[in-house]
């Protein structure tokens, strides 16, 4: 099965996400500063949320560079990553309304935790498909960054207990720590081509 049609189907998502997103920002009703500060916590949640998709968005490409050939459970496995992604902008939106409140940042975090277990899901399952020999298995190996973002989500859903303060800063340290491009694909990618 050709890899193209999921590409599509999954930029067209993500593109949809990032659209409801800016769409849950209202303009103010008032034209003054004090109206738009209003709005800042909508505003900086939807900028972290901007970036996390942005993050999946690029790190779904550069994965789909890698795969020869899609199975029915790939393409299930994309699905699956798909739906904890199109709920991103509810918990953007939820955060944003109620100022950063510990019960929607908790959720904030399972649908990140979510997230990050399906795109982990689909990425073993592709390696799974092509071989521990695959360009993907080859450049994830031990996939240490993977892991360790499953551990900070989980320890921010329960910082939220103590204080939402601490989970909004592992989020963004997260969040940080992907935005640093990752280049062994594309490197890999090379090797090969040389």
């Amino acid at each position: 099965m050709n890899k193209n049609r999921l590409e599509a189907f999954s930029d067209g998502v993500l593109a949809i996400i990032i659209t409801i997103m800016v769409l849950e920002m209202q303009v103010p009703e008032e034209a003054t500063f004090e109206a738009l500060l209003k709005l800042f916590p909508i505003f900086i949640s939807y900028i972290l949320s901007f970036i996390y998709v942005g993050i999946y968005w690029n790190n779904h490409h550069h994965m789909m560079h890698t795969v020869k050939h899609v199975t029915g459970g790939i393409l299930w496995a994309n699905l699956h990553l798909l739906f904890w992604l199109s709920l991103i902008p509810f918990v953007t939106a939820w955060i944003g309304e109620h100022h950063f409140a510990p019960f929607p940042m908790l959720m904030y975090g399972f649908i990140l935790l979510m997230c990050a277990i399906a795109y982990y899901l689909l990425q073993n399952l592709i390696i799974r498909e092509h071989g521990t020999n695959s360009i993907l298995a080859k450049v994830v190996g031990k996939d240490y960054k993977g892991k360790i973002s499953v551990i900070l989500y989980l320890t921010a859903t329960i910082s939220t207990y103590y204080h939402e303060i601490i989970s909004g800063i592992i989020y963004v340290l997260v969040a940080l720590m992907w935005l640093i491009p990752d280049k062994r694909i594309e490197k890999a990618f090379q090797k090969e081509e040389e």
